[in-house]
């Protein structure tokens, strides 16, 4: 059974302070691909379009026929456990801190064997599933689990070094006066969260939203504007040493485009909520976050940031709000590659059309906020990175893979 997880112990200030680091991260141009599989949840591996043979690790051209046809393919997760061992000892830094740490060869039902993380109660012989997910460097890697789930598997200690699990963890949700805000917060609350911090913006106005979260056990409410330099300064100097996981879901959206609506107020507010609302938060949190992504198995792991589908391609009918969801998108990808060194990982959820007064002309399908919640949650615990919420976003994404002008045209007023 796995070991139940420790609560949080309070820091030593004479204790050595473990410095971030991050695992190894030098891959193949060809081996990025597993990280592409990784980063939306799926497990795939090349496979040969003349001879069907399973490639792994990728690789160029096929092993079994030569031929250099190979797609990403969906394959089957199951295998067999055939040996395993215990590292004592690692040169690398990021390993050094942390052994021992247990590796393993599993022998895929789909046809390679491959080197995978173990968890707790993996033993030699035992049937496995396997996951691919995203370490602190950003980069794949093969994990397994037992094929039957044994109570606490998500306590396990090691793979939750490689995982963003919200459990034991402080949370910031930035906007609270939303119904998104809301079931955030009871989506971390009921996920096991040891504290969760809801921001407010403008209080004058009543938000029901806001009173429900209010009235939450282990939920905390701050002032948190935004769009004002000072208000997000301050919570930082309050909370920067706390927050573990920042949730972003600045929200303000307008129906209207460039030219049938030359509103610069509205366009100047979507921008200054979404992009440089998200400047602030990072300049103000990111650098305390950053610090602690070495703090154990309850340090800093995680920034999520609540994106429109529309950033990826403008729907014009949102047109000015598609675009300030696309710089702020922008600015995401920046602050990954930044937030990287700390081993803190950067999760663009891209939504589809949500069910509120500002969707009301917007045919279905519409998302609830609860339905966004949990997969948030989701990807927080398997270690996804991009994930598209709903069938409008689900649906940008493939079509963005296969056609990007088409779906560009075909996106109307």
């Amino acid at each position: 059974m796995t070991t139940p997880l420790p609560p949080p112990r309070k820091k030593d200030p004479v204790a050595r302070t473990r410095a971030p680091t991050q695992p190894p991260g030098n891959r193949s141009r060809e081996a990025q691909g597993l990280t592409a599989m990784a980063a939306v949840g799926r497990f795939a591996l090349q496979c040969c379009a003349d001879c069907g043979q399973v490639q792994y690790p990728p690789r160029q051209i096929c092993g079994q026929c030569l031929g250099d046809d190979l797609p990403w393919r969906d394959v089957d997760t199951s295998g067999t456990l055939l040996a395993e061992t215990k590292l004592h000892h690692a040169n690398d830094l990021f390993f050094r801190d942390r052994v021992p740490w247990r590796l393993g060869v599993v022998g895929m039902d789909a046809g390679p064997s491959v080197v995978a993380h173990l968890a707790e109660d993996c033993r030699q012989g035992d049937r496995v599933n396997l996951s691919l997910n995203l370490d602190r460097s950003g980069h794949a890697v093969m994990n397994a689990r037992p094929e039957t789930p044994g109570p606490n598997q998500e306590d396990d200690m090691q793979l939750r070094e490689l995982s963003m699990d919200p459990k034991g963890r402080r949370v910031l949700i930035v906007n609270g006066k939303t119904a998104l805000g809301l079931a955030l917060a009871r989506s971390f609350k009921a996920a096991g969260s040891r504290e969760i911090f809801v921001g407010q913006a403008e209080p004058w106005k009543a938000a029901p939203a806001f009173e429900a979260i209010k009235a939450l056990d282990g939920v905390t409410t701050f002032p948190l504007d935004v769009t004002d330099t000072d208000s997000v300064g301050e919570l930082a100097s309050v909370l920067g040493g706390k927050v573990e996981i920042l949730v972003n879901n600045s929200y303000h959206l307008r129906p209207g485009g460039a030219v049938d609506r030359m509103d610069m107020n509205v366009s100047r507010e979507e921008m200054d909520i979404h992009y440089f609302g998200l400047l602030r938060l990072a300049g103000t949190f990111g650098a305390a976050m950053r610090g602690r992504g070495a703090d154990g198995a309850h340090g800093a792991c995680a920034w999520v940031n609540v994106l429109s589908a529309y950033a990826q391609v403008n729907n014009p009918a949102f047109g000015t709000y598609s675009a300030s969801q696309a710089a702020a998108r922008s600015l995401a990808q920046c602050l990954r590659a930044e937030m990287a060194p700390g081993g803190i990982r950067v999760v663009n959820a891209y939504v589809g059309p949500l069910d509120d007064e500002w969707h009301q002309m917007v045919p279905p399908p519409k998302l609830g906020p609860d339905t966004v919640a949990a997969r948030v949650i989701r990807a927080l615990q398997q270690g996804h990175e991009d994930l598209a919420i709903g069938a409008v976003a689900e649906e940008i994404a493939e079509r963005l893979a296969e056609n990007p002008k088409e779906i560009e045209r075909e996106i109307k007023l």
